[in-house]
């Protein structure tokens, strides 16, 4: 089967939404037509039409503009309000790697978001690559909340509140990410692993 570009991804996610749907519906409920929809927005009926029939994706300014018409937020149209349980399926070829900043010549590593189509979700789950990194300083970074860890296969090296902390194959950690920690791949290969974050508790 082939696999999806990074541009038909995004493009299958945002449809996923239904949000030409859920427009055209709260349209008719309100008993607007295209014409005069048009001129409360400053778009053209045709481009409304198109947004309707899932031809187009709409901006989120344009989104915004008729939002506001019809005195909704923008959740009303990226929500589910179906009441249907939260089940959410990422293939292998669906997944985009970045690395930790676009910036960074040299990452301390790169990502794959591993449940970005799901709403609504407590958590963010990752799988994390570490290559490895030559001798010198690694950044440090932080986020708020916690983290863990649990390593497929390779050396990780995390330093964290001043100390290097050594972990192999099968190895888990879970921790504080408010304080400032680094990675750093060891080996010929680096490591891998699974990396979930959680928001801080109220």
């Amino acid at each position: 089967m082939k696999e999806e570009t990074g541009p038909e991804t995004i493009n299958r996610v945002l449809n996923s939404y239904e949000v030409g749907t859920k427009l055209r519906q709260l349209r008719l409920r309100k008993k607007v037509s295209l014409v005069d929809l048009g001129k409360h927005t400053g778009l053209s009926p045709s481009l409304i039409s198109q947004l309707e029939n899932g031809k187009m994706i709409p901006t989120l300014p344009t989104l915004a503009r008729i939002a506001m018409v019809f005195d909704v937020g923008l959740d009303h149209f990226f929500g589910d309000k179906r009441g249907q349980k939260m089940f959410s399926v990422v293939k292998a070829g669906e997944r985009m790697r970045f690395p930790e900043r676009a910036d960074a010549p040299t990452p301390a590593y790169f990502f794959e978001c591993l449940a970005f189509a799901s709403q609504g979700k407590g958590m963010s789950a990752y799988l994390a690559e570490f290559p490895t990194q030559p001798a010198g300083p690694v950044t440090e970074h932080f986020h708020e909340g916690s983290e863990f860890l649990f390593i497929l296969n390779g050396s990780l090296t995390i330093h964290f509140q001043g100390v290097d902390h050594m972990l192999e194959k099968g190895d888990s950690l879970h921790m504080d990410s408010s304080e400032p920690h680094s990675y750093r791949g060891r080996g010929d290969t680096g490591a891998k692993a699974i990396v979930i974050t959680l928001p801080p508790r109220i």
